[in-house]
């Protein structure tokens, strides 16, 4: 039995004992970006942590320490954003992970919480940890491995999934009250998006448009959003919610982790980061 889910808190012969009997791991990432002027910087990184947390209660599992820094060159209009080169997130995600499976973690599970934006830099770093050291490596999206329930449990008509809205603030004020001015949380009215398409990856299951990449500068972004850095309605968010949706993601990142960590894994050579 585990002490603690978190690698960098468990003592190395830990370590060692739990890797004698299993070898999957959670690496959490996120982003430090503007959440609108109610919510803090830390929401993506703090969607990676909650699911990697839930998910450990649910079954034993280790979780690396957060990346607390994503893709987000759109959000750099507004001051605070922090962002990493796609490249750049892309290899420290490859570094980590590879010094992760020369230890023998060989089912390696990268959790994205900037929903969405952090993905391609992911997948191809994920891609590149498989066809390279042979471990078996996955990136699972807090918005998407739940999306349809989270869709039920919101309520506005956009279902609550965009930007710092319904969804976003409900997580922050179940797992950083403390951090959310409340004061701040007014309504915008829901962005009227009746183009014929939509971007490849959306958060919305009932949204069936035909999909094209179309990408935003940091100047574009402030100018389609606005000011206040959100796009969406977050007076509908309550702290039940959050806590719904946080279940709902960590059961189902619980229910993929059973199924992954039975997928074979062939030779594994992994050489260590210099």
């Amino acid at each position: 039995m585990l002490r603690t889910c978190w690698l960098h808190k468990l003592r190395s012969p830990e370590v060692a004992a739990y890797l004698s009997s299993q070898d999957i791991i959670l690496v959490p990432v996120g982003a430090t970006e503007q959440h609108g002027p109610h919510l803090p910087l830390s929401v993506d990184t703090d969607w990676a942590v909650a699911a990697c947390e839930g998910a450990a209660e649910l079954i034993e599992v280790v979780v690396a320490p957060p990346i607390q820094y994503g893709w987000s060159p759109h959000h750099m209009g507004y001051v605070g954003t922090v962002t990493l080169g796609a490249d750049t997130l892309r290899q420290v995600v490859f570094d980590v992970c590879t010094s992760l499976i020369c230890h023998g973690f060989h089912h390696v599970v990268i959790v994205n919480g900037n929903r969405i934006a952090n993905l391609q830099p992911l997948e191809i770093a994920a891609v590149q940890l498989q066809n390279k050291t042979g471990a078996r490596v996955a990136v699972v999206d807090t918005g998407l491995i739940a999306r349809a329930e989270i869709e039920s449990i919101c309520e506005a008509d956009d279902g609550g999934l965009d930007h710092a809205g319904e969804a976003e603030t409900s997580f922050a004020l179940y797992r950083r009250f403390s951090d959310v001015d409340s004061a701040a949380v007014t309504p915008r009215p829901v962005n009227a998006d009746s183009g014929e398409f939509t971007y490849p990856i959306v958060l919305d299951p009932s949204d069936n448009r035909n999909a094209v990449s179309l990408f935003e500068t940091p100047s574009s972004y402030r100018e389609s959003v606005g000011s206040s850095g959100y796009s969406s309605d977050p007076t509908l968010a309550s702290p039940e919610k959050g806590k719904a949706m946080v279940d709902a993601i960590s059961t189902n990142l619980a229910k993929f982790l059973k199924e992954f960590a039975t997928l074979e894994v062939a030779d594994v050579n992994a050489e260590v980061p210099t």
